[in-house]
């Protein structure tokens, strides 16, 4: 490894920019450039290979925040590319004790999607990374749209995560006590079944997927609610904590958005510095913070601009 020829506070000011020094060279960084929840046109991917040919080593790693890396780029460029990305409708970032920048599966597309998580994603990243972006935290603040109980982009392992959910509604006198019963043959985590000849799924046991709406062909399951769940106080990385989910099944997905900006503002108003989301939770207790955030008002980024 060379010996680090930038000063330590050039490396935090390009840091917060969206550079992260690469540690084999220690004057060269690699830069964060955001996408819409791991979504790119095909000119702005041509822009970032081209940014890469440039200004780079002509690399582009993707991170697992689903943001493209540009490796390789020297400390006197890094002003040059931020220009050039811009004049392309790009932005690098992602760093800090901030909101981050918002993750999704693919569950406007997925055939398991319960939810239109790229839009919600898109929506939930315009209002707090870049409406919050002034709002400085204890630490950083990760959020995370999963579009069904599959968990694929691991939403309960983030300081708040959302996840599409559709709960079924049984009406036993539909059921006809099929000898094979589609409902019980379509769910996935076998939950569901024949109880004195009707149809029974466990309100405990059931993940609420949405598999079994609509199965049989006599209308004994149908969809009761669909709506979001949210997951608060997750974290990966060295110290594993899976967050619980808050009581309520969210249905407007104004109330939604309402509830993630309290949220935010809440663990910045009560997190200890340093400390993550699921520290607050703890020594707070999660009754404590669900009560807070469930019974607070909508948060809007114009009440909190410099405070």
């Amino acid at each position: 490894m060379n010996e680090t020829r930038i000063p330590a506070g050039e490396i935090a000011r390009v840091k917060a920019l969206g550079f992260l020094v690469d540690k084999r060279t220690g004057n060269t960084f690699n830069a964060r450039v955001l996408t819409r929840s791991g979504r790119l046109s095909a000119a702005e991917m041509r822009a970032i290979a081209e940014a890469a040919e440039r200004f780079g080593s002509g690399e582009v790693a993707v991170t697992v925040r689903q943001t493209a890396e540009i490796q390789g780029v020297p400390f006197e460029r890094i002003d040059e590319l931020r220009a050039w990305l811009d004049e392309a409708g790009l932005e690098t970032g992602g760093t800090g004790p901030r909101v981050r920048p918002v993750v999704s599966c693919k569950g406007t597309t997925c055939r398991f999607g319960l939810i239109d998580t790229c839009g919600l994603a898109a929506e939930i990243q315009e209002r707090f990374y870049k409406g919050f972006r002034g709002v400085r935290l204890p630490h950083k603040f990760k959020i995370a749209v999963g579009g069904c109980p599959n968990n694929c982009v691991k939403p309960a392992l983030n300081d708040l995560g959302v996840v599409g959910q559709r709960v079924p509604a049984v009406d036993p006198e539909k059921c006809r006590g099929c000898r094979k019963c589609l409902v019980e043959a379509g769910c996935p985590i076998r939950h569901a079944s024949l109880a004195d000849g009707r149809i029974c799924i466990d309100p405990a046991q059931c993940i609420r997927c949405g598999r079994c709406v609509g199965c049989c062909p006599f209308h004994a399951v149908g969809a009761s609610v669909s709506g979001f769940r949210v997951y608060i106080g997750g974290r990966s990385g060295r110290e594993l904590v899976c967050g619980r989910p808050l009581d309520r099944l969210f249905t407007d997905p104004a109330e939604l958005l309402g509830l993630i900006g309290r949220a935010i503002l809440f663990f910045r108003d009560h997190g200890a510095d340093g400390e993550r989301f699921s520290d607050t939770i703890a020594r707070l207790g999660f009754d404590a913070v669900q009560a807070a955030l469930l019974d607070g008002q909508p948060s809007d980024p114009a009440e909190i601009y410099g405070k």
